[in-house]
């Protein structure tokens, strides 16, 4: 008998809320890397996740408590990390960004009230466009700031590591703006795989 597949978790609209789970914590900054999104970026990785998707890569910080504080000290670091020219944005990952809010919030307003729309700010997340749609007003104003938004849970059945950007072919490459623009989901014009 095959062994049953695992799933993530399914959150009713609204059930987990950034203002309950967040404990301000990251996981991880990585400045100036090749991976998370296109292009030179700074990654800030957020702690705490409530999806628990099977197979994820980083289920270290799928823990809210686990990692330092954000703290002033390293938004300003991410902040001059961004002034170098040749660093396309910020990526934000986890753990769950949309369940760290108040860390993201503040930090994407920084970048927008600094740099306008000169840094580009990408994000992954477990939420799927349409949950986000139904969900608290914190994770639409986050939505609201980002230019690319990397949706859905990772499923271990769909995993393909062939895919730009992505672990399963169930997650999809949105573009932001053009998307809230149209009111339906507009797929990222550079995607190749």
């Amino acid at each position: 008998m095959p062994r049953p597949i695992r799933k993530p978790n399914n959150p009713m609209p609204k059930e987990w809320r950034a203002d309950q789970l967040s404990k301000n914590k990251i996981a991880d900054y990585k400045p100036f890397n090749f991976v998370d999104g296109e292009g030179i970026r700074c990654s800030l990785y957020v702690s705490g996740c409530q999806f628990l998707c099977p197979g994820c890569y980083n289920v270290v910080a799928q823990n809210f408590n686990y990692g330092q504080a954000y703290t002033k000290d390293l938004e300003d670091q991410i902040i001059e990390d961004l002034r170098q020219p040749y660093v396309q944005g910020l990526t934000l990952l986890g753990g769950e960004p949309f369940l760290n809010t108040p860390v993201c919030l503040q930090l994407v307003k920084r970048i927008r009230r600094e740099f306008g729309h000169q840094k580009d700010i990408w994000s992954w997340t477990g939420y799927t466009w349409d949950e986000l749609k139904d969900e608290t007003q914190d994770k639409a104003e986050l939505l609201s700031y980002l230019d690319i938004l990397v949706d859905g849970r990772f499923l271990e059945e769909k995993k393909d590591l062939t895919l730009q950007f992505r672990g399963s072919s169930n997650q999809r490459i949105i573009d932001v703006p053009k998307s809230i623009e149209k009111d339906q989901v507009i797929i990222w014009a550079d995607l190749k795989r």
